[in-house]
């Protein structure tokens, strides 16, 4: 079998293969907690599924307009009006298949061979890959002095005269960390004066705690949308637990917005008129599920946060949002992947390795799932690693000894 140099390049994504694994084991009743995916335990809001049931019993399920109905996309400029206080029109929206389709759409749309993106660690996984996807560089910027903010001057010294764009995700997964508004101010400034696209990924940008607010990089640029280096993605995956409903958007100039849609044309014509309704519908409906969900994401938190606390060898920095923290492994294993298969195969604990965001050493963890889980997965991980824990744990039904330590 042939296969391409390119496609061979790309990496497996390391939490859907997780997520696998953990169903296989789970499938031959193994007690797995998964600390692993992004994934709400709520259920989608009732108009949500109202409105995609109202369009599925008519039998009227046909082709869309290739960027969107024009409800859903009238919806999102009005989110877009409240949340970021820019009127917006139709032809500066395109919807995708899930804000992934959203990036790789402008990545794609914007990029020509070798030409460069820069790349924030710690980075969600699939940026890297779809940069490479299109014949580009990455290049990575990690923070040296221990935390996960960026810093400018780096940022600044790496660009060049390749660099096509730089992507922001804030706030970020994977540690959860909120940038400054003088961070997302200056790089504004930054990328406008140097004629730099920057991809403002802000699928978490409700999901914040401790009364925090993530910064509308809109409100640092005079420029029209039209004329603006910012182009903003979206969607409604994480703002209402709706995973599996796989919407997303960006706003961008109509010329760039042109070219998406005639990408987008040839890869998947549409999106699914069902799942637009049901995304009209979560953002016409109440708002209070998105309250909902923030509070008991801050809730987890706060739980996630204490019980890592008890380890004497764990360094975490507290995420200010999302679903997900990043704490430093490093004093028990420095190979975040050896850490993760170990968990696994000992604790039944699903992780995911921090190599894979760009931060070897680190465990990415996520509360999405009940208080029962997060407890009792981070006393499975501490029995396995921590020579202090009890050397008996109950797993399941299964009484362990530990014999490693």
């Amino acid at each position: 079998m042939s296969i391409s140099q390119l496609a061979r390049s790309i990496a497996e994504s390391p939490t859907l293969a997780l997520n696998e694994k953990a169903r296989l084991l789970r499938e031959k009743g193994e007690a797995v907690i998964h600390l692993g995916a992004g994934e709400p335990k709520n259920k989608a809001p009732l108009n949500a599924i109202l409105s995609s049931a109202a369009k599925l019993v008519t039998g009227d399920v046909k082709y869309t307009p290739t960027d969107g109905t024009p409800g859903l996309k009238k919806a999102i400029i009005r989110y877009t009006e409240e949340n970021y206080d820019r009127l917006v029109a139709p032809e500066n929206i395109i919807v995708s298949a899930g804000a992934k389709q959203s990036v790789f759409n402008i990545l794609y749309s914007i990029l020509n061979p070798q030409e460069e993106v820069v790349i924030l660690a710690p980075y969600w996984v699939s940026y890297p890959e779809m940069v490479k996807m299109c014949y580009a560089v990455p290049v990575i910027v990690t923070p040296e002095d221990g935390t996960f903010h960026p810093r400018m001057e780096d940022i600044k010294r790496v660009v060049g005269s390749h660099t096509r764009a730089i992507i922001v995700n804030s706030p970020n997964n994977p540690s959860g960390v909120v940038y400054k508004e003088s961070f997302i101010q200056e790089i504004v400034d930054f990328c406008e004066s140097r004629g730099i696209y920057l991809i403002m990924d802000d699928i978490y940008h409700k999901l914040i705690f401790d009364g925090k607010r993530t910064p509308n990089a809109y409100a640092y640029t005079d420029k029209t949308v039209e004329e603006t280096k910012v182009i903003l993605v979206n969607g409604i995956s994480k703002l209402y637990g709706m995973t599996g409903f796989r919407i997303g958007w960006s706003v961008a100039s109509r010329k760039l917005t042109q070219i998406m849609i005639n990408v987008q044309g040839q890869m998947t014509t549409t999106t699914s008129v069902i799942l637009q309704a049901a995304a009209e519908g979560a953002l016409l409906g109440l708002q209070s599920i998105v309250e909902q969900l923030r509070l008991t994401m801050e809730n987890n938190r706060g739980v996630m946060v204490q019980e890592l606390r008890s380890f004497d060898g764990v360094h975490l920095i507290p995420p200010d949002g999302t679903f997900y923290c990043l704490p430093d492994f490093r004093a028990y294993n420095k190979n975040s992947v050896e850490l993760c298969n170990f968990l696994l195969n000992k604790a039944l604990v699903v992780t995911v390795p921090g190599r894979e965001f760009g931060m070897e050493g680190h465990l990415r963890l996520s509360f999405c799932g009940s208080i029962k889980d997060i407890k009792t997965g981070i006393e499975r991980i501490k029995w396995a690693l921590d020579p202090s824990a009890p050397n008996e744990i109950y797993i399941g039904e299964r009484k362990c000894v530990r014999d490693w330590l």
